[in-house]
């Protein structure tokens, strides 16, 4: 039986030249398939506010929420290292609150870190978490939680900018990185410049770990996908045929035969 990844399991395959493998998941089912297939990182994203609640964007995603969902995903997780995203606004006041919610996904959701969103901004934040034994994985380059300000969802090239960023999480204590929505060129840089592994969504082949919205991967998700989504399976396209199949059965008197009745 394959071991629980750990944060130092991580590291050790950045040293060792190994891909991480992560995606996110938001309930017991789906993460059960994801731990069994070997995924190393589940991150439980505040996406589920646009993922499973229908929502616009993260932003209205609150912390009960995001520790019901994680709670659900770790209790499914034998090897995946399951990551809770914190909501915005869940630490961008007083660190104490921040340590608070923070601990919250530890001790009630079972997760093993959290993920935060932010560059030097939050850099205070992320000592203060890693000072209190709480492991923190960064988020530079497109946050969603900063749509408003950024004005839409766009891909960020500010280099001097991203490189700063993620020098400075990374002495903050964090002990990986994702890259959202950077050119390949920038990330390679900062992945090849940090000692902690670096996560992209569309960042690029050099990240030394990539991670998708499942729903998006999984050909479940209607609304629109960016450029670096790249679709695996077409659930949504299957699960269409046996609605339609159940439908014609159940109407037409064929549903349930006789192999499925009691006697």
């Amino acid at each position: 039986m394959q071991s629980r990844v750990t944060t130092s399991t991580l590291i050790k395959m950045k040293q060792k030249g190994q891909k991480i493998t992560a995606l996110t998941a938001y309930d017991y089912p789906f993460a059960s398939m994801l731990d069994q297939a070997g995924i190393e990182i589940i991150l439980v994203g505040d996406s589920l506010g646009m993922v499973v609640q229908g929502k616009e964007t993260t932003l209205p995603v609150t912390m009960d929420e995001a520790i019901y969902h994680t709670s659900m995903v770790s209790r499914a997780c034998t090897f995946s290292m399951v990551i809770g995203d914190m909501p915005f606004m869940s630490y961008q006041g007083s660190l104490d609150r921040a340590i608070e919610n923070a601990g919250r996904f530890l001790k009630e959701a079972g997760a093993a870190a959290v993920k935060l969103e932010g560059g030097a901004d939050v850099c205070p934040v992320i000592t203060a978490l890693s000072k209190a034994g709480i492991p923190v994985q960064a988020h530079i380059g497109l946050t969603p939680q900063s749509v408003h300000q950024m004005g839409g969802f766009k891909v960020q090239r500010d280099e001097e900018r991203l490189l700063k960023d993620a020098r400075d999480v990374q002495s903050a204590g964090a002990f990986s990185v994702v890259l959202e929505g950077i050119p390949s060129p920038i990330a390679a840089k900062i992945t090849n410049e940090l000692q902690i592994p670096t996560i992209g969504i569309g960042a690029g082949v050099e990240c030394d770990g990539q991670i998708l919205v499942l729903h998006d991967m999984i050909g479940i998700n209607n609304r629109f996908l960016p450029k670096f989504v790249k679709k695996y399976a077409d659930l949504a396209g299957v699960a269409k045929q046996g609605l339609e199949q159940y439908i014609k059965e159940v109407k037409g008197g064929e549903f349930p035969s006789k192999d499925y009745e009691y006697k």
